[in-house]
């Protein structure tokens, strides 16, 4: 099992747990509004980098590890998937998550993934993963300003809204050459 190594510097989403290791029931607070990190985000919408996230959460010390509940929120902003207007909206999640003790996940041979992290050996926490992990799967896949935007013309980009009756002449392809004909007998019939 891969445990994270020590980078000798401690970021705002890294909790050190030190005081926690052996005291099964003991248990600390982590309440703050930090800079969010890069990558909370998808094609159209995200958590801007450096806009504020909150985090509330309480550290539990349990035989196996440290286990982490509580929320995170941020402002969501982006653009709608049907007529890309600007959105914004605010989320949050509820963050459950064990991080196993490294003498008890060695044991295991799962690797670390989401169910299965695992505190460094350093006796730090890094909840970013974590978070980046359950907010970026809260954004919608195609986000809309509404549920009946209907969006963008898919001919000549006219905004639907302004004329719903807005629609393009379409002629199949297999009767084009009929439909120029038709306009030369009619130019025929014009000229007679």
């Amino acid at each position: 099992m891969k445990h994270p190594q020590s980078t000798g510097q401690t970021g705002p989403l890294q909790v050190d747990v030190k005081q926690l290791k052996d005291h099964p029931g003991a248990q600390e607070i982590l309440s703050r509004d930090v800079p969010a990190p890069v990558g909370f985000s998808t094609v159209l919408v995200g958590i801007p980098e450096g806009s504020n996230l909150a985090v509330d959460l309480r550290i539990e010390s349990v035989h196996e590890g440290v286990l982490m509940t509580g929320t995170a929120s941020a402002e969501v902003v982006g653009e709608c998937g049907r007529c890309l207007d600007p959105i914004s909206y605010p989320l949050t999640v509820d963050v459950m998550q064990l991080f196993s003790w490294a003498d008890k996940a060695q044991g295991t041979d799962t690797g670390e993934d989401e169910e299965n992290r695992a505190v460094g050996e350093d006796l730090m926490v890094d909840v970013e993963p974590v978070l980046r992990d359950l907010m970026v799967s809260a954004l919608p896949f195609q986000p809309v300003c509404r549920d009946d935007c209907p969006g963008l013309c898919s001919e000549c980009g006219f905004r639907m809204e302004e004329d719903p009756e807005h629609e393009h002449e379409q002629v199949d392809p297999r009767w084009a050459a009929l439909q120029g004909l038709k306009n030369q007998l009619n130019d025929g019939d014009d000229e007679a």
